[in-house]
């Protein structure tokens, strides 16, 4: 297989699914951790590497005799030349929209941990094959495909923790700094995604990328403080199914790489011979769950979910005003409250986004990035 993000959680964690089940790796893609790849390199062995910056080749351990590529253009040709057929995407931004692409069109499938493909470019997204690796939409499709026979569905649910910010007083959130906003309940993430979770800007994206992987607009969230239950199925017989499961991305990664490659009786058949689980069981003792709705005065940013619903191409529009916003706010050059205001001001600016293929899509997005910066207060 071909990991892209192998320095990040999801790329760390998809490394520790494949020595469990002995999956050979093909392919390294790292940013500038080389430190970490060097790491990995001895310990995995790929036959070759992906990194940002070509003056870092020399860093790269000399015991490695295989191919480098390097910067965007080099994601691109290692997914051509590779022959793995599962490419696991937890790139981070806009980046990750190319290769996912470039691995549909050379037929192989894409364990997709990177929101913004599906937010951005759903529209010219095979989704037959995408799997997906987000919790919500692993649960989801989970819940949907547990019968064989499938069973039309009224309403789908996905939780949210509610990020760094959910208890504290309303009136101090807007002038909350990065260093607080990066204290998450319950997940272990990187910057930009924990950011995030405390506008609730990744709910929307989850949002739309149910609305691409599930064909619906019956699509919804709440908070469930424990991280425990991460999506409800309600069916048209009036009954409401949920998923249970440790707050442990482990779990998603492994079923997406083994269906990915088309392993599912080895899997299955792990759990029933060993009687091993993927992550540690659910202890359900003095632990009480409720669902509580999303406070828009608390998280303003969800009143866009119908808006982005009614045009889910407005996902171009939020991610990249959003990007330019959180790394605006990472610099400590904007407070929190201002991430809002940004994307708000682009999603006005912006109210007719029309695009067909990667091309018009990178440069609506750099349009975008640039009014935003222009607007930086």
């Amino acid at each position: 297989m071909i990991i892209l993000g192998a320095s990040g959680s999801i790329g760390i964690n998809a490394l520790a699914i494949a020595e469990r089940y002995k999956l050979p790796i093909e392919v390294l893609g790292v940013g500038k951790n080389i430190a970490l790849l060097n790491t990995q390199i001895l310990r995995f062995q790929p036959k070759a590497v992906i990194i940002a910056n070509p003056n870092d080749k020399k860093y790269i351990t000399q015991d490695f005799k295989g191919k480098i590529y390097t910067g965007d253009d080099g994601i691109l040709q290692a997914i051509k030349e590779a022959e793995s057929k599962l490419v696991i995407n937890a790139l981070v931004g806009f980046i990750g929209l190319a290769p996912t692409l470039c691995a549909i069109d050379c037929g192989k499938n894409v364990a997709l941990a990177n929101k913004e493909s599906l937010v951005v470019g759903g529209d010219c997204i095979n989704m037959r094959h995408i799997i997906p690796i987000d919790s919500e939409h692993f649960s989801l499709s989970y819940l949907l495909n547990f019968n064989k026979t499938p069973r039309p569905f009224r309403n789908l649910y996905i939780t949210a923790s509610g990020g760094a910010f959910r208890d504290i007083p309303i009136e101090t959130i807007h002038n909350q700094n990065a260093e607080n906003a990066l204290k998450h309940p319950n997940w272990k993430m990187g910057q930009k995604i924990t950011i995030d979770s405390a506008t609730m800007v990744n709910k929307l994206f989850e949002i739309l990328e149910a609305y691409w992987l599930f064909g619906s607009k019956n699509l919804n969230a709440f908070i469930e403080r424990n991280s425990h239950i991460h999506a409800l199925v309600e069916f048209w017989d009036g009954s409401v199914v949920a998923h249970f499961a440790n707050a442990n991305m482990q779990l998603p990664i492994a079923y997406a790489i083994c269906f990915g490659l088309g392993l599912e009786e080895e899997f299955l058949r792990d759990f029933k011979d060993n009687q091993r689980s993927i992550i540690e069981h659910l202890n359900f003792q003095n632990i009480n769950y409720k669902f509580e709705n999303i406070d828009t005065k608390r998280y303003p940013l969800w009143n866009l979910k119908d808006k982005l619903l009614e045009n889910p191409k407005l996902g171009l529009i939020l991610n990249a005003a959003n990007e330019v916003a959180v790394e605006a706010f990472l610099q400590n050059s904007i407070v929190f409250g201002e991430i809002q205001k940004l994307v708000q001001d682009a999603l006005n600016a912006f109210k007719n986004p029309d695009f067909n293929d990667i091309k018009s899509i990178q440069s609506l997005d750099l349009k975008v990035r640039e009014y935003t910066k222009a607007h930086l207060l």
